[in-house]
């Protein structure tokens, strides 16, 4: 199977399953054992609502991932001076349970309920009792991966890897091999931020991106700024690691790596050169209610089309009738241009009834069936032009509308600090329904 084929079976998590469990044979990880630790994280973290439609950047596709990626890497025989193969297990089992917090009330997992968790769950340490492994060892490597890696995050990883060694008779009297493990849990801790980004082309590096901000509660307008200085922490504070890895991987993974690397930095590029224009060019924003007209034009709902898919898989809302409900008389739909009403269009809000929509199963909104609501879906706009104040203005304009429609309410979805920052404004907001670990809440505002 080619490494192009191998990508095109990452669409699901049996997909990546039938994937590991051929590689780990590879390793000598082909007792039952592990792959009932396999099956075990895939059924732990779609119970917990952690599977692929997960909106957040530590889900289960994630996980597999990265076990994937430390399998590949753990076939390049030289690395790391040589882990010896009885040490495969033990990054297999952290690989697969680095991230998982079931109890997390934010996106980025906290490594203490990580650690917490592996050490009180009985199935699990009877799969770690099969193996043979010291859990502890398991839990260094886990720590380890802790990032940023500085300050007191660094400090209190650090103080939990020592109790670790200390109890665990392999490391207990011997620096060389809490060195030697040390270094394995830097080497889980750079295939985590590597390996997803070497699995695909740009578009993937992006929505990846865009999942990794929102575990890190970037606003969009950070997110390629933050992903560069992301990706120069690797390739220059971390280089040595970095590189060791990235030799590991076959030629085309390395590729798609520095392929997102590249990418970054051209729209880090961009998103300064329009910037630029907007500050000292007066480059202007400009809101616009589109026509019917305009709305049935193919090439308009190509564009629209194309703004949309740059938009996270788990905001894509409707994707199988969006250009239906761009030409739906019941749409709301306003578009963001450059320099003037007929400019490029760079960005849209658009919306409708709320009984046009099915929602998640756990939202219960008492206005359903009443046509008193209208729903806005995400407000989609080009990477670049985050930051400028023209999601606000097209929000705005599309609030104007439903107000001149006589709807009597407002949904949608966002951020809970956005959503907060709105109901201390006094704008009329207040929650409906949030969502834990991701954060991106259901709100109402009155018209």
């Amino acid at each position: 199977m080619t490494y192009l084929e191998t990508m095109q079976m990452f669409a699901s998590p049996q997909g990546l399953r039938g994937e590991i469990i051929n590689l780990a044979a590879t390793c000598g990880l082909d007792r039952p054992c592990f792959t009932k630790m396999l099956d075990y994280t895939i059924k732990l973290f779609e119970t917990q609502g952690l599977g692929k439609e997960y909106y957040g950047y530590h889900n289960i596709t994630h996980e597999l991932e990265v076990t994937y990626v430390t399998l590949i890497v753990l076939k390049w025989k030289s690395i790391v001076n040589s882990i010896k193969e009885d040490d495969f297990k033990y990054l297999y089992a952290a690989a697969l349970f680095h991230d998982f917090d079931p109890q997390k009330s934010v996106d980025k997992p906290h490594e203490d309920n990580v650690i917490k968790f592996l050490t009180s769950d009985t199935s699990l340490g009877q799969l770690f009792k099969d193996a043979n492994l010291d859990i502890n060892i398991i839990m260094v490597l886990i720590l380890r991966t802790t990032y940023p890696w500085r300050g007191e995050l660094k400090e209190h990883a650090e103080e939990q890897i020592a109790k670790c060694f200390d109890s665990s008779p392999i490391t207990k009297d011997s620096p060389e091999m809490r060195d030697y493990y040390m270094r394995l849990g830097w080497l889980l801790s750079v295939i985590d931020r590597v390996g997803g980004y070497s699995l695909g082309d740009f578009a993937k590096a992006m929505d990846m991106a865009k999942k990794n901000a929102h575990a890190l509660a970037w606003h969009p307008s950070f997110i390629v700024k933050r992903s560069v200085a992301y990706f120069e922490d690797l390739l220059n504070i971390e280089s040595e690691m970095c590189e060791t890895v990235l030799h590991a991987l076959p030629k085309d993974m390395r590729k798609n790596f520095m392929d997102a690397v590249t990418g970054f930095l051209n729209l880090r590029q961009q998103e300064i050169k329009i910037h630029s224009d907007y500050l000292y060019e007066n480059l202007r924003l400009v809101p616009k209610i589109e026509a019917m007209r305009s709305r049935l034009d193919k090439d308009f709902q190509a564009g629209l089309f194309e703004i949309y898919n740059e938009l996270p898989t788990p905001l894509q809302i409707n994707r199988e009738n969006f250009i239906k409900t761009v030409e739906d008389t019941k749409t709301i739909l306003n578009t963001l241009r450059v320099g003037s009403s007929d400019g490029p269009i760079i960005g849209y809000s658009k919306g409708g009834p709320l009984e046009n929509y099915v929602l998640r199963s756990e939202i219960i909104d008492g206005n359903y069936g009443k046509h008193n609501t209208v729903f806005l879906e995400p407000i989609a706009l080009k990477m670049g032009y985050w930051g400028l104040r023209g999601g606000s203005e097209m929000r705005h304009l599309f609030t104007m509308q439903a107000h001149s429609m006589n709807y009597k309410y407002l949904t949608s979805f966002a951020l809970r600090d956005v959503i907060q920052k709105r109901v201390d404004a006094q704008e009329k907001a207040e929650f409906v329904t949030k969502f834990d670990p991701e954060r991106w809440d259901y709100y109402r505002i009155e018209l």
